[in-house]
């Protein structure tokens, strides 16, 4: 009997053909058989790849989901319009559209980090990151005369990402972007007579 050749490993950077092969492996895995038969051991074995490969590459389980969630996501680049509340409002739009589609995968994970400590740990890790993605932007706005000058620029891009995060926890995707993103960064901006 043939022994199915695993894949070839290319060190602490993964080889875009084993990491997709351990990806399609893993979303097939949690399509058939849930959280729960998403185990390195199943994953391993569908994508034939070594679980030393999986554990060099995503640490724990939490980072393969949200690997997972990235990859299904696609594009999360930064809009510049030279407007924060345009910003806010055409990222909630792109991205709620993404999640009434594929917000569950999303939804699992963070449901999944309330009581297991390596996906809560990845999905900070993603929180900050996505946090700090906002940064130039707010700058940006502070420097266009948007914001005030002791605006906290850290406290405003965790009300950004928190809301987003928090309307798809309560199945609201449906929100108006434009009036959400005007309640969440209306109270920082300098011009605070801004229609909700």
């Amino acid at each position: 009997m043939n022994t199915p050749k695993r894949r070839r490993s290319i060190g602490a950077r993964p080889n875009p053909e084993a990491a997709n092969a351990i990806l399609d492996a893993a979303a097939s895995l949690l399509e058939r058989k849930g959280l729960r038969g998403l185990t390195t051991d199943a994953i391993a074995r569908e994508a034939r790849a070594s679980k030393t490969t999986l554990y060099r590459w995503w640490p724990n389980r939490g980072a393969l989901l949200l690997a997972l969630y990235v990859r299904a996501k696609g594009d999360s680049a930064t809009i510049d319009t030279g407007s924060l509340v345009e910003d806010v409002a055409r990222t909630y739009a792109r991205v709620f559209e993404a999640w009434r589609e594929r917000g569950r995968l999303f939804s699992l994970i963070i449901a999944e980090a309330q009581h297991d400590d390596g996906v809560a740990q990845a999905l900070t890790v993603f929180r900050e990151e996505r946090v700090r993605e906002w940064l130039p932007t707010l700058r940006r706005s502070r420097e266009r005369g948007e914001l005030a000058e002791n605006a906290d620029l850290d406290a405003i891009a965790e009300s950004i990402v928190a809301h987003a995060w928090f309307y798809l926890l309560s199945k609201r995707l449906d929100v108006d972007a434009n009036i959400l993103a005007k309640k969440v960064v209306g109270a920082w901006m300098r011009n605070k007579d801004i229609e909700t």
